[in-house]
């Protein structure tokens, strides 16, 4: 199965999308040690790809929870904040949960939501508004909810990097515990609690969960602490995991260890009994149990965040943690209006972007552009896709009518986009920014965009230029078309849940003839190929008029290729197909 080319895989030095294709792992030795435990050749394989030695296959292919949840009190300040949370539940103190707006905020919230109202208190909820109020509590936030009554604030997936607000809400008197993961610096702000496996002085390992893996923890301290008590009505956390699984996959955390339990688990959860408000969500959006990480993070997800992009921001948080069968209904059907919403003023934006990215010189180094009036709910998708369109890192900025630009980029692996951010603050060339390699939000004066763009294309320059230079694309396989199949599918299977550093396999085929292009609204073109005994893949290419394929597979005269692809099993009134989605394809001998 494994190709020993040293280098590149079926010589494509270049293909379509620019990219040098190598093997993802051509070590026979690291393959064979995984045969010997008498796993098939492809998940030797794959296993072998993504990491995974002997010792740890059985853990990595059979991801349960028994034996991959640690005990709570290794978090610093997990018993603390379980002991605060419970005395204020029983004390029938005032206690609101402060989430934020994305999927991972959002199913934190529920599932502390859930908790709280299976013991008899009604947590009340608050969720920033995207624009109006930016990421994370404020010191003003604070200040409402104490003058509404809160007695205790709980924060999810927000909170360890505000100190102001932190220390506006000591001064007030109001509590404050914080449950977060993002990346710390400094000293930590004020809080009866803060846990967060990314603090300083967390020595749990933990540092790769999500804020919904943080909270579900939690979760499991609370329920010891109220079992030590004696307490009635401790809920079964299992039915808590399917949220787990989708602020796990939807926030792009890496899917090893303890992450991957919770969604493979999780996805169990969802597919057999989903908490109501995704079963409404997937109603509305048409799609149905066994549910995978590609419901989670392109059907689900999308939606639910929509409503913290461009919509009501606490819908998503109220849409998972309500058991009222007439609201999730109007919340799901909603979300799915505000998606549609969404994605007509993203193609807007992102049209704009390309004609604008397009007259940067053709030397540029980062795609930075800026337009008055982008909504900023929207501007890190585009960013995306401009990264995937001209291989550079981009950052797209919307500027409002005050001339205050608010930023989003995404990066090159290799690229740390970050930490320029970072330099770029401490020269006073933006107001406000942070993030890490791969990602960075910013705030800038309409009036230092320029001077902003000269210094990121200075700072990273050497940092792009090694990037593209070895820019590679990883290959799991070569394959002939005949060995496509169930059994294959079964085994591609066997080795997921798939998400962030376990990528879904990619299997190249070679030299093909294309036997069929169609345009697609969308950029699409759906395609088909032979090889030379006449066995035909049937598939899709995402995109392609963005990425270079188009042109190449709806040529009058299209050329032979060798072709990239992740294979999709569908089925469709009784009958299964297997068909290839496109991630990249090459001229034979260019």
């Amino acid at each position: 199965m494994a190709d020993t080319h040293p280098d590149t895989l079926l010589d494509v030095e270049h293909s379509a999308r620019g990219r040098k294709w190598v093997l993802r792992c051509g070590d026979e030795a690291k393959i064979t040690a995984l045969s010997q435990l008498g796993l098939s050749e492809t998940i030797a394989q794959l296993l072998a790809g993504r990491g995974v030695t002997p010792d740890e296959a059985e853990d990595f292919l059979n991801p349960t929870l028994r034996t991959l949840l640690p005990d709570p009190s290794t978090l610093q300040d997990m018993d603390k904040a379980a002991k605060h949370i419970v005395d204020a539940v029983q004390a029938g103190k005032r206690i609101t949960v402060f989430a934020d707006y994305d999927v991972d905020g959002g199913t934190s919230g529920a599932q502390l939501l859930r908790w709280g109202r299976a013991m008899g208190a009604e947590f009340g909820l608050y969720v920033p508004d995207r624009v109006k109020e930016g990421y994370g509590p404020s010191a003003d936030a604070f200040r409402r909810l104490k003058s509404d009554g809160a007695e205790l604030v709980i924060t999810v997936d927000c909170g360890a990097a505000a100190h102001e607000a932190l220390h506006v809400a000591a001064e007030i008197n109001l509590p404050i515990i914080v449950i977060d993961h993002h990346l710390m610096v400094g000293d930590l702000p004020p809080a009866l609690a803060l846990v967060n496996p990314n603090r300083a002085d967390d020595t749990s390992g933990l540092g790769h969960l999500a804020a919904a893996g943080v909270t579900f923890v939690l979760l499991v301290a609370l329920n010891r602490e109220a079992k030590r008590r004696s307490m009635d009505n401790v809920p079964d956390l299992l039915d808590f995991l399917d949220l787990t699984a989708l602020g796990t996959i939807c926030d792009v955390v890496p899917l090893k260890g303890l992450n991957r339990a919770f969604v493979a688990q999780g996805l169990k959860v969802l597919s057999a009994n989903p908490n109501p408000g995704l079963a409404a969500l997937a109603d509305v959006a048409g799609c149905s149990a066994p549910f995978t990480t590609y419901h989670g993070g392109f059907i689900l997800g999308p939606r639910i965040n929509a409503g913290g992009r461009i919509g009501q921001a606490d819908m998503g948080a109220r849409l998972l943690s309500s058991d009222d069968p007439a609201l999730v209904v109007e919340y799901a059907h909603e979300l799915d209006r505000i998606n549609q919403e969404r994605k007509l003023l993203q193609d807007r934006i992102l049209q704009e972007a390309i004609e604008k990215a397009e007259q940067l010189p053709k030397d540029h180094k980062i795609t930075i552009v800026a337009m008055d009036g982008w909504h900023a709910g929207v501007i890190g998708i585009v960013a995306g896709r401009l990264k995937d369109r001209f291989g550079r890192p981009a950052i797209v900025i919307g500027v409002d009518e005050e001339g205050v630009g608010k930023g989003s980029g995404r990066s090159l692996s290799g690229v740390n986009l970050g930490a320029a951010i970072y330099l770029a603050k401490e020269k006073g060339l933006i107001e406000a920014g942070g993030g890490h390699e791969m990602a960075a939000g910013l705030t800038v004066l309409e009036e230092n965009i320029e001077a902003f763009y000269a210094f990121i294309e200075e700072t990273l320059s050497d940092e792009v230029d090694k990037a593209r230079a070895n820019a590679s694309f990883k290959v799991d396989a070569l394959l002939s078309a005949s060995a496509i199949g169930p059994g294959l599918i079964e085994e591609i299977e066997a080795v997921g849940p798939y998400g962030a550093s376990m990528p879904e396999p990619v299997f190249a085929f070679a030299n093909l003839r294309i036997s069929y292009a169609k345009r697609l609204n969308g950029g699409h073109v759906r395609c088909a190929f032979e090889d030379s005994a006449g066995v035909r893949l049937s598939g899709i290419a995402f995109r392609a008029e963005e990425n270079g394929m188009a042109e190449i597979l709806l040529a009058p005269n299209p050329p032979r290729v060798h072709i990239a692809a992740r294979l999709k099993q569908d089925t469709w009134q009784g009958r299964t197909r297997i068909d290839v989605q496109l991630a990249d394809l090459a001229v034979v001998d260019a």
